[in-house]
């Protein structure tokens, strides 16, 4: 596999940030610990250097005419320091125990009033326990008195350490007293706890920064998370992000093509569902056209036999007489328009083209509902664009698609008054828009949906085929029919109809 086709892969990404992360704390955790080290280290040194030039500073009192205060004070570094430092003080001793000498003026040798000198005796300074700095053979015999045994202090703890000089003057006793260990000890843990709080600050920035690269590497897994959501409520239109090219990318990138087929899987069941109903219909069509309207002709043939030779001579039961043959008659031709219109939603179309005027099959159309619409107080009209062309199309089935509309216009208006208007205007020259107009009751928002359904019809005797017929006949023209109705304010078809339609 290529470099390149290995840094873009998303788990050998994660891996390399692991590493660099964890390379990074170690790294960072060594310099840290190492300057500790040095740091400790150089501490030690000084600590050790302090020892060493107390000794030193005794041995050269002894051999030298100036005090220890005077020497301490030509140090280049000041080492020695009572108050802070290891080592708090640095006597010089005789036999007797007297005080030759001490880095503390209160001990050290004052001069009286008669220019003799006086001297503090060891056993009147406070002193840790006073051990041997080095065993040296019988020396335990040559002790003066005011050195006692005692055991040598615990590591870290104050204690007092001597050692024997010979001089001119005789023995003398240099006597390093050390302070407690705790300065070391604290000035070590202050460097611990330095150096843990480091550690601590470097592992919040690199969970911190872990915490952001895998928000970013994981975040496409949200997108789909999502997605699955949408994808489970019906919405195929939405998209998962796949600007990535590791295997999240590739994942993004299935999932919107999986998205895409289901669409069309979607679409292509919705199409069949249509068919398989069309199918029904048709079937159903044809068995009613061949059950039903036989015995409906032999029903209507009777009534006008019965109508015209059977009718009673009392003027009030022939008048009934009539009037209920005249509604038998009725039901039977709703009947048979109820089968044409099974007949023409099933049956595939055979449109005869020709040269159509949109004006006139609109006055058919509001003519033929004129008689009612006198009676219940509404207004007809038309309003034509002077562009208005002439369009290819099949005479009688837009005459349907008309009528079947101005109907539903009719019916939708309860009461006295309203009106319908049909509108004819030109889109571009190439288009002709027809806009059907009424002042009914209106659609209400859940049906204006299914309204083009077969079979969905609000009305109590409709058979919900009158605008699934309509739908039907636009679509065959190669036009598109629409609806736009806000619930009591009315209702508006719109159609648009191409003049020269491409199955002409």
């Amino acid at each position: 596999m290529k470099i390149s086709g290995i840094l873009n892969s998303f788990r050998a990404r994660l891996l390399l940030l692991l590493a660099v992360m964890l390379g990074l704390t170690l790294g960072v955790q060594y310099y840290v610990n190492l300057r500790a080290i040095q740091s400790n280290a150089q501490v030690i040194v000084e600590q050790e250097q302090a020892i060493m030039a107390g000794v030193a500073l005794g041995v050269n009192s002894i051999f030298s005419t100036k005090y220890l205060d005077e020497l301490r004070n030509n140090l280049r570094v000041p080492l020695l320091d009572e108050k802070e430092g290891r080592v708090k003080n640095v006597m010089v001793v005789d036999t007797d125990g007297m005080v030759q000498d001490s880095l503390i003026g209160d001990y050290a040798p004052t001069e009286n009033e008669d220019k003799s000198v006086r001297y503090v005796r060891i056993t009147d300074v406070p002193l840790p326990p006073l051990s041997s700095a080095v065993e040296l053979p019988d020396e335990s015999q040559n002790l003066p008195s005011w050195i006692t045994a005692s055991a040598p202090p615990k590591p870290g703890e104050p204690g007092a350490f001597y050692f024997p000089l010979e001089t001119t003057k005789g023995r003398r006793y240099v006597i390093v007293v050390l302070g407690s260990a705790n300065t070391l000890t604290n000035i070590l843990q202050r460097q611990a706890s330095r150096s843990a709080f480091y550690t601590l600050l470097l592992l919040l920035a690199t969970t911190l920064v872990t915490g952001v690269f895998l928000w970013r590497f994981t975040r496409p897994i949200k997108f789909l998370s999502v997605a699955s959501r949408k994808i489970a409520g019906g919405d195929f239109s939405f998209r998962v992000p796949a600007e990535r090219q590791d295997e999240m990318g590739q994942l993004a990138s299935a999932f919107n093509e999986m998205t895409a087929q289901l669409a069309r899987a979607r679409e292509l069941e919705a199409q069949l569902h249509e068919a398989e109903k069309g199918a029904v219909v048709g079937r159903l069509a044809a068995a009613i056209a061949h059950e039903i309207r036989n015995p409906l002709n032999y029903i209507n043939l009777t009534l006008d036999h019965l109508r015209s030779s059977f009718a009673p001579d009392d003027p009030v039961k022939k008048e009934t007489f009539q009037r209920l043959a005249t509604q038998l008659k009725a039901e039977v031709l709703r009947i048979n328009r109820h089968i044409t219109d099974f007949l023409k939603y099933s049956r595939p179309s055979t449109l005869d083209f020709q040269q159509v005027d949109l004006r006139v099959e609109a006055e058919d159309a509001l003519r033929m509902i004129e008689a009612q619409a006198a009676e219940n107080g509404i207004e007809t009209s038309i309003e034509v664009d002077s562009a208005l062309p002439t369009i290819l199309a099949d005479k009688d089935t837009l005459r349907s698609v008309f009528t079947n509309l101005v109907i539903n216009g009719l019916q939708a208006i309860d009461g006295g008054g309203g009106n319908i208007v049909i509108k004819l205007s030109s889109e571009a020259g190439e288009r002709a828009r027809v806009d059907v107009i009424d002042t009914g009751k209106g659609i209400a928002p859940e049906d204006i949906s299914k309204v083009f359904e077969p079979y969905y019809s609000t009305k109590d005797t409709g058979t919900g085929l009158g605008l699934a017929i309509v739908r039907k006949a636009v679509e065959d023209h190669g036009g598109t029919v629409s609806v736009h109705s806000k619930q009591g304010s009315g209702t508006t078809f719109t159609i648009i109809l191409p003049v020269k339609p491409e199955t002409a």
